[in-house]
């Protein structure tokens, strides 16, 4: 994702500032935009439809990641409750359980992890690429000579006049229209939280008994 915000914001200046400033006179500034290039991609209706896509395709895994949860808690809880008449062959055991289903755990959710974040990425860069496209032509009909990537550059003022991200968009959509768009009320600049499974609410080990 770095990169396609780093190619695009080179690519506009680049490409674009020549242009741009051989057509005004000497000292006149350009104009620069400032456009968050991932809320835009997750922001467009092709980018909404393939995250609840994704999300989707993760359910069963973030299902299974809850199942273990529940059992890892259930183990704790017994170890905890009923350590004064518990045997100490049936504490080890437990604990072997216990530390088998962390292990499972640990290893689903990292995979998770990983396939999700790569899946996504693949999203953001299949639309990022035909944004791109969408971007420098509107830059190019509209007189922009700088347009800058908020998710990379701090931005720490700007008129509403040079935010581009809702107006991009609007375009996008309009070029590659989405057969299922989501419902819901006006897309916002910033990026939704990853979707991607967790593991947050593990148990934490419990420690053996001594023999």
């Amino acid at each position: 994702m770095k990169t396609l915000v780093c190619t695009i914001t080179l690519l506009l200046c680049l490409g674009l500032a020549p242009a741009g400033l051989l057509a005004q006179s000497p000292g006149t500034p350009g104009k620069i935009g400032v456009i968050s290039i991932q809320g835009a991609i997750l922001n467009t209706a092709e980018g909404k439809k393939a995250m609840a896509d994704l999300q989707k395709k993760y359910q069963p895994r973030q299902q299974e990641i809850q199942k273990d949860n529940q059992d890892i808690q259930a183990i704790s809880d017994q170890l905890q409750k009923q350590a004064a008449t518990l045997s100490d062959e049936e504490q080890r055991r437990l604990n072997r359980d216990l530390e088998e289903k962390q292990k499972h755990l640990k290893r689903l959710s990292e995979d998770a992890q990983a396939d999700f974040g790569t899946d996504r990425d693949d999203m953001i860069n299949r639309i990022g690429q035909k944004m791109m496209k969408v971007l420098q032509d509107y830059a190019r009909q509209n007189g922009f000579t700088l347009i800058i990537g908020s998710d990379q550059v701090p931005v720490y003022f700007a008129i509403p006049e040079v935010e581009l991200t809702g107006q991009i968009v609007k375009l996008y959509d309009a070029a590659y229209p989405s057969d299922a768009a989501t419902s819901g009320g006006p897309a916002t600049p910033s990026a939704p939280r990853s979707a991607a499974p967790s593991s947050t609410n593990a148990a934490k080990p419990v420690a053996k008994p001594k023999p």
